[in-house]
C-alpha cells in the first residue's frame, strides 16, 4: 500500500468529494470530531466519518471514511491497533491521563526495571481491563465522564481486550512539577480494538503501588493503515488524498473474487456459497476488479453487511 497507489486531489479542483479513505495524522488538542468537521469542509461534503476514537491529547493515525466509504468504518474500526506512549509512575490523575487533575503523587525513584516489566507483563495477552472512567463508555445508558462531572459514584465493569504486545523501550527518572521523583517509560502497545492505552498506564502504577497515567500517545497503525500514510490536516488542505475504496477494502479484509454471474447473483441479494474464511468480513470482488460488498459466511453461505457494487 504505497503512496503512489492513492488519488491525490486538489481541494480547490471544483470536483465532487471522491469515495474512499482519508489517513489524517490527528493533531493534539483536536477530538476526532474537530477532524471529522474540518474534513467535511475540505472535501466538500457532509458525508465523513471516522474508524476508531483518538482522545484530544493524542496524535496519529485516525482514518476517514467520505462518502461510501463511510459503510467500511464500522468494520475498520474492530482491527488491531499500535501506539506508541509515555507512561508517568509516580503520579495519579483523574483521568488516567495528563489532560486531569492530579490526585496523588508518590516517590517512584526506587521502582526497578524488573519491576517495571513483570507489571507490564501482567497486562499481556488476553486481560480484563476496566476503562477510565472519564470515557465516553455508556453506563446504563449514560456517559462514564458525565457521570463523573456529575460527582456519581459508580464502577465500570471489566470487559475483555487483548494486548499482543506491550514493551517498555526506555525508563528516565524525572521530577514532576510538584517536585516528586517520578520515573517515565517509553512504551509501545499492538492491542485490539477497545483497549485504553490510559488504563494500562494507570494499571501499571497501581500494580507497582506508585500510581501512573499517560503523558503522551502517538497512534501509529490502525490495520493496515499506518503513520507513513497518514497526511496532516494542513497537507489535506493543500491536496486531499484519498485511499480509493476498493483498495481501502483489499489492504483491511481478504479478498474472494467472483465472475460475473455471482457478482451479479451477490448484489441482488441472493445469498450464494463462499470458501471458508477466517471469522469476519471477506471484500468481495467482480470483474475488471470491481469492488461489490463486504460479506461474511453464514452457514456456507456469503451475507452482505455492506454493498457497493
Amino acid at each position: 500500500m504505497s503512496d503512489t497507489a492513492r488519488t491525490p486531489l486538489p481541494a480547490d479542483a471544483g470536483r465532487g468529494p471522491r469515495d474512499g479513505l482519508v489517513i489524517v495524522d490527528k493533531p493534539s488538542g483536536f477530538t476526532s470530531h474537530d477532524v471529522v468537521a474540518k474534513m467535511r469542509g475540505i472535501a466538500r461534503t457532509r458525508r465523513v466519518g471516522h474508524a476508531g476514537t483518538l482522545d484530544p491529547m493524542a496524535t496519529g493515525v485516525l482514518v476517514l471514511g467520505v462518502e461510501k466509504a463511510t459503510k467500511l468504518l464500522g468494520h475498520l474500526a474492530l482491527t488491531e491497533k499500535e501506539y506508541l506512549g509515555t507512561i508517568r509512575l509516580g503520579q495519579n490523575t483523574i483521568t488516567d491521563d495528563a489532560e486531569g487533575e492530579i490526585t496523588s503523587s508518590t516517590d517512584a525513584s526506587r521502582v526497578s526495571r524488573e519491576a517495571v516489566d513483570a507489571a507490564v507483563a501482567k497486562l499481556t495477552g488476553d486481560i480484563m481491563q476496566v476503562p477510565s472512567k472519564v470515557s465516553a463508555i455508556k453506563i446504563d445508558g449514560k456517559r462514564s465522564y458525565a457521570r463523573v462531572r456529575g460527582g456519581e459514584e459508580f464502577d465500570i465493569p471489566a470487559r475483555p481486550v487483548t494486548v499482543s504486545q506491550f514493551t517498555v523501550y526506555d525508563m528516565r527518572d524525572a521530577v514532576a512539577e510538584d517536585g516528586t521523583p517520578v520515573v517515565d517509560l517509553v512504551v509501545s502497545v499492538v492491542c485490539s480494538s477497545g483497549t485504553y492505552i490510559r488504563a494500562l498506564a494507570r494499571d501499571v502504577g497501581a500494580d507497582l503501588g506508585v500510581g501512573g497515567h499517560l503523558t503522551a500517545l502517538r497512534r501509529t497503525r490502525v490495520g493496515p493503515y499506518k503513520l507513513d500514510t497518514a497526511r496532516t490536516l494542513d497537507q489535506l488542505q493543500e491536496q486531499l488524498t484519498v485511499m480509493p475504496i476498493a483498495e481501502a477494502a483489499a489492504a483491511a479484509f481478504p479478498r474472494w473474487d467472483v465472475d460475473e454471474r455471482r457478482a451479479k447473483l451477490l448484489l441482488n441479494g441472493v445469498r450464494i456459497d463462499m470458501p471458508a474464511y477466517e471469522k469476519g468480513p471477506v471484500a468481495v470482488f467482480g470483474p475488471e476488479d470491481r469492488f461489490l460488498a463486504l460479506v461474511e459466511e453464514r452457514g456456507g453461505k456469503a451475507k452482505s453487511v455492506a454493498v457497493f457494487g
